[in-house]
């Protein structure tokens, strides 16, 4: 189930971005980027509609994905 991520408080979603960010693990190619700036990116993605918030009922998570894959 998708969540509008507008609806979210703004802490909640830095505090859900922020974890995001930090479980993944992304290899950022040759400079590294700040934790403040990969947030910031996530936030953009989901912004601008190429990232969605999803809850998952079976595993009671959030997750963020890119929109495109959803619908896969």
């Amino acid at each position: 189930m998708m969540i509008p991520w507008q609806e979210l408080s703004p802490e909640t979603l830095d505090n859900l971005i922020e974890s995001f960010v930090l479980r993944e693990g992304t290899d950022y190619g040759e400079h590294e980027r700040s934790l403040a700036q990969k947030v910031a990116d996530v936030k953009r993605q989901l912004q601008c509609g190429e990232a969605v918030l999803v809850w998952s009922e079976l595993h009671e998570t959030v997750n963020i994905m890119p929109k495109k894959q959803l619908h896969e």
